[in-house]
Order: C-alpha cells, then structure tokens, then sequence
C-alpha cells in the first residue's frame, strides 16, 4: 500500500513538472524582455534623443505656427542664385502670416528661453560684440532643429519707408554674419528671413524678460523694436 502512494505521489510530481518548467521560463522571458525595453527607453533618452529632434514636433508646434513657418520658408526663405537674400518684407509679412501682429508674436511666446533678441543702437544694423556673442549663443543651440528665422523690426521714429530699408538691413546683418562665421552648407535651406520695419507685429515690453543683447536696465518697447529676433524651431512640416 505504502509502495503505491509513493508511486502515485512521484508519478503526479512528474506530471506537473513540464507545467512548473514552462510558467517559469515564462516568467523569466518576460522579466528579460521588460529589462530590453528599459534600456532602449534609457538609450532614448540619452543618445537616441539627440538623432531624432532633427524635426520634433514640440509642444509649441501648433497648427498657426507650422502654416507660418511653412509659408516663411517658401516665401520669405533665401534665394540660392547668386548668394542675395530674399526676405518678406512687411505688406508681405502680414499676407504671409494672415494674422494679427499681436497673434503673430504670440506664436513665438513660448520660445522664450531659446530665442533672442539682437538690438542695433538707434537708426543703426551694424551688429556690436554684445549682439555677437548673442547670435553665437543661440545658433549654436540647434539641438537638431532645422528651421532659423530671422524677424527683423524698427523703432516708429522715422518715416515708413525708411524703417522697412532699416529693419532690412538688420535682418541681412544677421545673416551675413551667419554665412561669414558658420559656413553651414545648408544655410539657405534653414534661414526664414523677415523684416518689418515698423508696420507689423512690434513687440511690448514684455519681452524685455527674453535674453537680449541691449542694457537690461534701460529695456522698453522702443529699444526692443529696434532689433531682429533670432530662434530655431523643431516642428516637422
């Protein structure tokens, strides 16, 4: 009798041990395809995350601002034949961003810890060290983006037509100073370039909280105006 249930007992044991053998490489299985995906997450977020910002859609990458970036760069982007550069100028801006100026400047709000503000002195667009090491800082901050704009404006002091040449001519500072400095080969595919003169969307002086290259102590309105913004934009199109 006791010979039979001890055969009985081994006989179940062997039975279930296929069973055991299988939840258990099972388990293992998925504990082993768990720790895989933690590191392809952790590479993500490391390396991984640099090679593919190259055209993120991030959170300021609304509907408005890819249909003006889109029409930025089709229209007011530059001109490969001969090395002149093309721009929008202000009855061209307002068609290209067929919105308000206030509107216009609110789409750039949420960049304001990437972008900057270059001011020229009064009735001047030659760029100072100041402006300088303020360009050299924010385009060296691609992080991958593919798009610079270039958003050049002037102080409401003087006649119309002279405050679109000027804001003109501050706009083509910058990016001549970009060509000479950088020689990136892909600048004309990546420069939007508008200038403003003193007609379309100025800026108020909340943006004086931006970085800035002019006297932090004596920003206002009129200051912040005379100048060209400078930002690059992650959103794919």
């Amino acid at each position: 009798m006791g010979r039979t249930i001890t055969a009985a007992v081994l006989g179940l044991v062997l039975l279930m041990l296929p069973t055991v053998l299988v939840a258990s490489w099972v388990h293992s299985a998925k504990r082993r395809l768990a720790a895989t995906e933690q590191s392809a997450a952790a590479a993500a977020g490391g390396e991984g995350e640099v090679a593919v910002a190259a055209a993120a859609d991030v959170g300021y990458c609304t509907g408005d601002l890819k249909r003006v970036l889109r029409r930025v760069l089709t229209s007011c982007g530059l001109a490969g034949e001969g090395g002149g550069v093309r721009g929008c100028q202000p009855v061209q801006a307002r068609s290209v961003a067929t919105m308000s100026g206030d509107d216009f400047n609110a789409l750039f709000t949420p960049l304001s810890q990437r972008a900057g503000i270059v001011e020229f002195d009064f009735d001047r667009a030659e760029l100072d060290p100041a402006d300088l090491a303020l360009i050299n800082r924010v385009f060296a901050d691609q992080r991958g983006a593919s798009y610079f704009f270039v958003v050049a404006r002037a102080s409401p002091e003087g006649n119309v037509e002279h405050n679109r040449d000027l804001s003109k001519g501050r706009a083509e500072a910058v990016m001549n100073y970009l060509r000479t400095t950088f020689h990136d080969p892909d600048l004309d595919k990546e420069v939007g370039l508008l200038w403003l003169g003193e007609e379309f969307a100025q800026l108020d002086q909340q943006f004086c909280s931006w970085q800035h290259s002019g006297d932090a102590s004596a920003c206002d309105a009129r200051s912040l105006n005379r100048s060209a913004f400078i930002a690059w934009i992650d959103c794919r199109l």
